[in-house]
């Protein structure tokens, strides 16, 4: 039985953790040498589509990667990311900061979500948001590939929300990372590409 297709107005291109601390030289990851080309490039590759989806009625919604003050200021962290990234310090991620904001070619946001995890919906208002704005499809992309991108969309996947991910338009830290995590998507939602939903969203 075929489903009739959900109009622009109803879907959301959403992006995970493009922020100033994981993407900008003076961010927190920036400071470290932790960076890739594939990420840097991100923004500006996505900029064009998600200007196109406002121009036609959607909706562009930011997930921003928070370290939650506690006390002292001193962030929450979890042991595996404390592990993994022990550069990680006071005022990183911290909500507010310039650091913890959305890169700048991207904004703004048409909603923005503070999430904790690597999945945008796990003990956020993210399902809250989505359903009062009657938003029903999703376009995912942003960073990591393999981590905040893959849980997101496995997480939208299971609530029921049409969902497809931008092969080009996520990234990871080594191309072939990148690679294996979309391949292992497959499975569970739609693989396209930016030009293939910039075409869809001119011709609705």
């Amino acid at each position: 039985m075929s489903h009739p297709a959900i109009p622009l107005s109803r879907t959301a291109l959403l992006t995970v953790d493009l922020q100033n601390d994981f993407l900008h030289p003076d961010g927190a990851y920036g400071r470290a040498g932790q960076s890739a080309p594939e990420i840097a490039a991100l923004p500006a590759r996505l900029k064009p589509l998600a200007d196109l989806i406002r121009a036609k009625g959607g909706f562009y919604v930011s997930t921003q990667f928070t370290l939650v003050p506690a006390k002292g200021g001193e962030p929450l962290i979890s042991p595996h990311l404390k592990q993994i990234r022990p550069f990680l310090k006071k005022g990183d991620f911290l909500p507010g900061a310039w650091g913890h904001a959305l890169v700048d070619e991207l904004q703004p946001a048409d909603l923005t979500v503070e999430k904790i995890a690597y999945s945008a919906f796990y003990m956020t208002r993210m399902e809250w948001v989505l359903r009062k704005c009657g938003i029903e499809k999703l376009i995912i992309a942003g960073i990591v590939s393999n981590g905040g991108v893959a849980s997101t969309v496995r997480d939208a996947h299971v609530r029921d929300f049409e969902t497809i991910v931008l092969e080009d338009g996520c990234a990871a830290f080594t191309p072939a990372v990148h690679d294996t995590a979309i391949a292992a998507l497959k499975p569970v939602c739609r693989v396209a590409t930016i030009a293939e939903m910039a075409a869809e969203f001119s011709a609705a």
